[in-house]
């Protein structure tokens, strides 16, 4: 045997052997280490026509256990498979991140770049070397600066963004200049860690307008800067254990569908929490029933979290739905700590969210990664009430815990009992005993900034209207394709689609077969999307969604994309029917 085998892969063999390891698990693993097929199966002592058979045979069950972007990797490998001639191509319609991006912001941002290391280079004598700039004077420098270049892609933004923080966010014009300047030269470790305080002002200012629509609750949030949403969720989950605000054993509502990794945090080793599904309804257009809402009466159930608008079902709750539910937790559950991941309210006309019912409960998460196309970037920010529950629930804790948590937080404060949430959310995020190093990089909350400022600036939501009619046009090629009613309403991202197969083959051929169909495992329509038609999309039911469901993700692909996967979705449905009944 040529290859060279890992010395972990011999054992995994063994244990393949003596079936303690499944044969498809093995072939894992031997994947990750670089070992051929082959290799590995002559490692199992497989003949040719074993390891062939065993590449071919698909243990469903077994597949269904699995993450659906762990899924979405073999339909890649299986679409990829299937170009076999020049100019194929996969439609991979399984990832999120969108193929629309905002152009102005960047263009501004790379001049401030420049003018930044042309302001810290005037006066050096040392070649390639400036120097940090005073800030006394900063805001005039930097619009002198601006206005020389007025006639390049960017100018114009930035000073009219300049000109709006300094006016309606009521900052001072030095210390704007002066943090943007500093931030994007990114020479010091951002300070405050937490967040930098015209990012905060600036950021605040544009999530009053995309979270609470204009209208904030009473009182302020305190913000923390976040390497995109899903650091934000990890940071939350990680601080709320930390303070044993949640401790193994505890049980958390999820309301699904849901990102699936959403479904797999609670259940870590990390934090061994018990789950309680919150269901939406597809006949209730994915919004809650009484029923399910009635679950959060339990005051076992320490904490709420979902993903608001939704994610694979691109529905906002309705104002219904919210109250009811705030109202629930109100009356029943008055301590519940909320945790909502907002990243898709940029895309909606109407948005109703519990900060506005509950904000002291809420602990809100945001990410700029979709609505500006920068995913990349890691642009994201968890929304603390200067009045949050956390703080209560943690000085309702027994001494003894208290006093646990003094000797944590001991390292940053001489009264650590005195440190608010939204400071312990920073430090832990560094394990407190790097705290003076935490938080985003400078460069990053400075595009947070003028991304908000672009926003905030546009005052007809001309940016908006066009990244959601690129989404609409999707959507209804999409569901013309397919041959479904396209769902309508105010509260609709249209980022995914949520495509109930069992719906499409009863309207295409009677509930009888729609019966025939359901025997089969829903994974395998998927397979043969990607095997057949080079198509990848993600199992609906990996998401808490119905079984037979496919999640297509519309910002990722044009909109003759969409009419082929749609019509890919009925071709894959016609060969059901001629296999289910030849």
């Amino acid at each position: 045997m040529s290859e060279t085998m890992h010395p972990y892969l011999k054992e995994v063999a063994e244990e393949a052997k003596q079936g303690r390891v499944s044969r498809r698990d093995f072939f894992k693993y031997a994947a990750i280490c670089g070992v051929s097929l082959s290799a590995a199966g002559n490692l199992l002592g497989l003949t040719a026509a074993e390891i062939a058979q065993a590449a071919a045979v698909i243990d469903w069950k077994a597949l269904e256990q699995e993450s659906p972007f762990e899924i979405k990797n073999l339909l890649i490998k299986k679409a990829q498979d299937a170009c076999s001639k020049p100019g194929d191509a996969i439609l991979n319609a399984g990832r999120g991140n969108p193929n629309f991006l905002n152009t102005e912001v960047r263009q501004s941002f790379a001049l401030l770049i420049q003018i930044a290391a042309e302001m810290a280079k005037k006066g050096s004598a040392v070649k390639d070397v400036g120097y940090r700039l005073d800030k006394n004077g900063m805001a005039a420098k930097v619009q002198s600066a601006i206005a020389k270049k007025q006639d390049e892609p960017g100018a114009a933004f930035l000073t009219q963004g300049f000109n709006y923080a300094i006016k309606n966010v009521a900052l001072d014009a030095d210390d704007l200049a002066f943090q943007l300047i500093d931030g994007i030269q990114a020479d010091f470790y951002p300070d405050p860690p937490r967040v930098f305080p015209v990012t905060e002002h600036i950021v605040r200012q544009y999530l009053n307008r995309v979270v609470f629509s204009g209208n904030p609750p009473q009182g302020d949030f305190h913000l923390f800067t976040t390497e995109g949403a899903t650091a934000a969720m990890i940071y939350i989950f990680n601080s709320l254990r930390e303070n044993m605000i949640l401790s193994p054993g505890d049980k958390v509502a999820i309301v699904t569908p849901v990102f699936s990794p959403y479904l797999e945090l609670p259940l870590l080793n990390d934090y061994g929490l018990k789950t309680v599904y919150i269901q939406g309804r597809e006949d209730l257009g994915w919004q809650i029933p009484d029923s399910e809402v009635a679950k959060l009466k339990d005051p076992a159930v320490k904490a709420l979290y979902m993903v608001n608008p939704t994610n694979p079902t691109s529905v906002s709750l309705n104002a219904d739905t919210v109250k009811r539910m705030a109202d629930t937790i109100r009356s029943h559950n008055p301590e519940m700590v909320i945790i909502s991941d907002t990243v898709y309210a940029s895309f909606v006309d109407e948005f109703n969210t519990f900060g506005k019912e509950l904000p002291e409960n809420i602990l809100g998460v945001y990410s700029y990664s979709k609505y500006f196309g920068v995913t990349g970037w890691r642009l994201g920010v968890v929304m603390v009430h200067e009045n949050c529950i956390v703080n209560r629930l943690i000085k309702k804790l027994p001494k003894d815990k208290q006093a646990m948590l003094d000797m944590r937080y001991r390292l940053t404060s001489t009264r650590p009992d005195d440190i608010l949430f939204h400071e312990r959310l920073e430090m832990d995020s560094r394990q407190v005993a790097l705290a003076h190093t935490g938080g985003i990089s400078g460069p990053q909350q400075v595009a947070m900034c003028l991304f908000s400022l672009y926003e905030l600036l546009d005052e007809d939501y001309v940016y908006k209207k066009s990244i959601m009619d690129i989404l609409k046009k999707r959507w209804t090629a999409l569901f013309h394709a397919i041959g479904l009613p396209e769902p309508q309403g105010n509260n609709l991202t249209r980022y995914y689609a949520l495509i109930d197969l069992q719906q499409l083959a009863d309207k295409m051929y009677g509930p009888a077969f729609t019966k025939q169909l359901a025997e089969r495992n829903p994974l395998e329509f998927l397979f043969k999307l990607a095997e057949n038609h080079r198509t990848v999309c993600l199992p609906g039911k990996g998401f808490a969604g119905p079984d037979w469901s496919l999640r297509v993700a519309l910002a990722n692909i044009n909109e003759a994309d969409c009419r082929n996967v749609g019509r890919a979705i009925v071709e894959v449905m016609k060969k059901y029917k001629q296999l289910l009944t030849a």
